[in-house]
């Protein structure tokens, strides 16, 4: 007879310390760093990892995850195939969002805002530093698109390689990054008894940042 779990009788306390205002950076990115650091530091796996959400001009969001390959003040990178399902979308709609969650240290960050391409430039150094797989599956793969087997994938990447296999692999034309410049973050640390503790930075007019406690 089959044993199935019930998602309601799985049970997880939160045993964090807790979190208060004055643990917290001024400035968000900054706080994003010390979190990002104190998560490489406990081993998260990859700690890199995040969801993110987009919506077309349907608004109906779709969500997956990616990695994130850089942050500055000027937001956070990351890089994909434009002619994806998430480029499309954010074509017809240049707002996203994006999800952290690392369960070793009981920490999730939300991040939302509005997304722009990378410079080419950026884009190409970038592809550049990739494994030669991992740039020759660029030119193979076209994401998202329906396929009739995996011998399309085999195929094309066996061609890709022939292609270029005497000199350097060129950034593809439907190819780059991402920039998305938060107007707001939110930084979660579990607490015990699901009274979580919770602060939203919100991007003011004059680039200063307010910071809400928020009931979890």
């Amino acid at each position: 007879m089959e044993t199935r779990q019930d998602p309601a009788a799985l049970l997880y306390e939160h045993v964090g310390k807790g979190l208060r205002r004055s643990d917290l950076d001024p400035d968000p990115i900054k706080q994003f760093a010390n979190w990002f650091t104190a998560a490489i530091e406990a081993g998260v796996r990859d700690v890199n990892a995040m969801s993110l959400a987009t919506a077309g001009r349907d608004a109906r969001p779709l969500v997956r995850i990616v990695l994130i390959k850089g942050f500055e003040q000027d937001g956070f990178v990351f890089f994909t195939n434009y002619k994806s399902e998430k480029g499309k979308q954010l074509e017809a709609n240049p707002y996203a969002a994006l999800a952290f969650y690392w369960i070793e240290l009981d920490r999730q960050i939300r991040i939302s805002g509005k997304v722009k391409k990378t410079s080419r430039k950026e884009s190409q150094t970038y592809f550049h530093s990739r494994p030669i797989g991992s740039q020759l599956s660029a030119w193979a793969s076209r994401q998202s698109e329906v396929i009739d087997a995996r011998r399309v994938l085999d195929a094309r990447l066996a061609e890709m390689t022939e292609r270029f296999a005497r000199k350097p692999v060129p950034l593809p034309p439907h190819w780059g990054g991402y920039r998305l410049k938060p107007d707001t973050m939110e930084f979660w640390q579990g607490r015990p008894n699901r009274l979580h503790d919770r602060f939203r930075y919100t991007r003011q007019q004059d680039g200063s940042w307010r910071i809400d406690r928020l009931a979890p």
